[in-house]
């Protein structure tokens, strides 16, 4: 029997004769038994058809679908106007594919004009035009949007040209309120997010059955608290100038204008001004003259950001950058208004409803908060990934609560980090870490003992020893850390599922959330408090007290599966406005948001962060710095910087400087 109620939900406007019209060649090839669960039939198409499906990307390619399109109703000449023009291959090529074939079936199921009649636009049509205009009030393009005015006398052509184009740019706002304007994978390969944007055909409907149309659109941007706080900060700014802000004491340390190039390893007086500049925070022993591995990663955060070739090397040009920060100087509106853009486009990305209790790590703000019932549980620092090691931004649930996990040493690092080691101390050319573990052919063995890292391949043992580490892959084996003080992970680890393989972990480097920059890892999150964390997602998950979690902590290794995945986002919002309304500004440290704004502006620019196990970016030798140029990320084949101490550092900073930064 023909479901008229489901066939009615897909095309509202037919009617009953052209419903029945449709179905007779079902109704005729249908036996007494009816069409077979495998074959497609009328009505699974249908229902098909009425899905809302609402998670698939604008780029998407529109589903498979064996029905044949409905014979088109009776239309008045407006329409007939409006069908020829989306027939039109020149009009195609310009437009969405998925809006024109969505425009298509709605246009092909009514016979009258959504938005004219008696030669004019309707006073909802009108609304919608007025929407279009404020798109720049909502952090989108109103240039984008092409809608055709209907001149007094118009002919049916130019007033089905008139319809058209404004279903086209309705259907286009709603893609980018979605956040359909860019797809962010193809902007890098890190940008790990698929924008909600809602299908086309379910726009439609609401536009068609809503008494404000236009408001229906303007509901399509985020909701979110955060998104339009955002959204009166880029109105404000648009508006009269405001005072400027108070100048932080840290940008008014000043760096002698001339001076020789300073780069990692060197001792001099200009690198102490440079640590208060960057606000590096350094312990009561350390030599404050001396040029670190941290010192030089904030360098190059900071080079990103103004756009100088970020080679970490305080040069003459970076000089200059530094001391203008505290200079009187115009504002810069561009620059702000495109801050602020690019942060709400990130806003579209995540899922409209975020859900009552999630994780979200912010990147360039080191900072994760847990939140409740939209409350914030828990704020804490966070290490993230160095500039060489981007953290990804994605969403994901979390999945594992591990307690005194061990550690697997990842792909990336055992080429980058651990095979060198291995080579020299096989090889025994005489250098630091061949005295340092005896070198000779038993090297390679002492290099993973000093690590505690025990070899295996397909899940055997293996001896170091054997193993000419010159000629293998050393991928294929695995290197395993056992659970212990000196274990890169610490006590806990939170484990959520992803392409990425990064996770948020405890760590025994406590010094490192002291400092004001933290891009210090390769690529996972590390937390101030972790404890605490685990603490309430066992309790939201368990029902768990804060004393059978410390009980969990003073035991062995144990994975808790969460019965509940909780929700987390790892985002990159470079500008947010915090709790007593002010806008907050974050460093660009991976230089996204020129590459967003950029494809925002129809320039788009790929960029691929490093691969883990790429031979073009294993460091050649301890302190090898090829200077990776972040200010260009589309440019490929450059080695990456080295990330290792200088041979006068302990045995244990180099533990946790080489192999636990991840």
């Amino acid at each position: 029997m023909i479901d008229l109620t489901a066939i009615r939900a897909a095309w509202p406007h037919l009617t009953a004769a052209a419903l029945l019209a449709v179905s007779a060649p079902a109704l005729a090839q249908t036996s007494t038994t009816g069409p077979s669960p495998s074959s497609p039939g009328v009505l699974n198409g249908l229902s098909d058809t009425a899905k809302d499906a609402g998670q698939k990307p604008a780029d998407a390619a529109a589903p498979s679908n064996s029905v044949p399109a409905p014979a088109a109703v009776p239309a008045t000449p407006v329409v007939d106007a409006v069908r020829s023009l989306l027939s039109d291959k020149a009009f195609a090529a310009k437009a969405n594919g998925d809006d024109v074939a969505a425009l298509k079936d709605f246009y092909a199921a009514r016979g009258d004009a959504l938005w004219v009649k008696d030669g004019a636009f309707t006073d909802k049509a009108n609304a919608v035009v007025t929407t279009l205009k404020q798109a720049d009030d909502w952090g989108l393009e109103a240039s984008a949007f092409d809608v055709t005015p209907i001149a007094s006398g118009a002919s049916n052509a130019a007033q089905g040209e008139a319809e058209t184009r404004l279903s086209y740019a309705a259907l286009k706002y709603a893609r980018h309120a979605r956040g359909g304007r860019v797809q962010p994978l193809s902007l890098s390969n890190i940008l790990d997010m698929t924008p909600p944007v809602k299908d086309p055909k379910v726009v439609l409907t609401g536009l068609e059955q809503s008494a404000s149309p236009a408001t229906y659109l303007t509901g399509l941007n985020p909701k979110h608290p955060e998104f339009e706080k955002l959204r009166q900060a880029l109105l404000k700014a648009r508006g009269p100038h405001q005072p400027e802000e108070k100048i932080d004491d840290a940008l008014k340390v000043k760096i002698p204008a001339e001076g020789k190039t300073l780069k990692r390893g060197v001792e001099h007086e200009d690198v102490v001004l440079l640590r208060k500049r960057l606000k590096l925070e350094l312990s009561e022993n350390a030599n404050n003259r001396y040029f670190d591995d941290q010192l030089e990663a904030a360098l190059k955060a900071f080079q990103v950001d103004k756009g100088i070739k970020a080679n970490g090397q305080l040069t003459e040009k970076t000089r200059s950058a530094l001391n203008r920060e505290a200079e009187p100087q115009k504002a810069d509106p561009k620059r702000e208004l495109d801050r602020l853009i690019v942060n709400m486009e990130r806003w579209r990305w995540l899922p409209e409803d975020l859900g009552s209790f999630y994780v979200m790590n912010n990147i360039p703000e080191f900072v994760s908060r847990i939140m409740k019932n939209g409350n914030e549980a828990l704020k804490q620092k966070i290490v993230a990934g160095q500039p060489t090691w981007p953290t990804p931004v994605l969403s994901a649930k979390m999945e594992f609560v591990i307690f005194h996990p061990e550690w697997g040493v990842p792909d990336g690092i055992k080429v980058k980090e651990l095979l060198p080691r291995l080579k020299r101390a096989s090889g025994y050319d005489g250098g630091f870490f061949d005295q340092l573990f005896s070198g000779g052919s038993s090297g390679g063995a002492r290099v993973l003992a000093a690590y505690k890292l025990q070899p295996t391949l397909n899940g055997r043992p293996v001896d170091a020893n054997s193993i000419n580490w010159n000629n293998v892959d050393i991928r294929r084996f695995s290197f395993t850390q056992p659970a212990g003080g000196e274990n890169p992970l610490g006590n806990v680890k939170f484990r959520f599922p992803n392409r990425h393989d990064v996770y948020m972990h405890d760590t025994p480097q406590k010094a490192l959330f002291a400092q004001s920059f933290r891009a210090l890892s390769h690529g996972c999150m590390r937390l101030e408090n972790p404890r605490r964390t685990a603490e309430l997602i066992l309790a939201e998950d368990k029902g768990w007290s804060a004393d059978k979690v410390g009980a969990q902590y003073d035991g062995g290794t144990n994975e808790i599966a969460l019965e509940k995945p909780v929700p987390v986002y790892l985002t990159y919002f470079t500008a947010r406005v915090d709790e007593d309304g002010k806008l907050q500004r974050y460093s660009d440290i991976y230089g996204h948001d020129e590459r967003l704004m950029s494809a925002l502006q129809g320039r788009a620019v790929r960029y691929s962060a490093p691969e883990e196990g790429r031979d073009d970016v294993v460091a050649a030798q301890d302190g090898a710095n090829s200077g990776y140029d972040y200010s260009e990320p589309a440019k490929k084949g450059k080695k990456q910087a080295g990330k290792y101490k200088k041979e006068s550092q302990t045995v244990g900073d180099l533990l946790m400087d080489a192999l636990s930064n991840f």
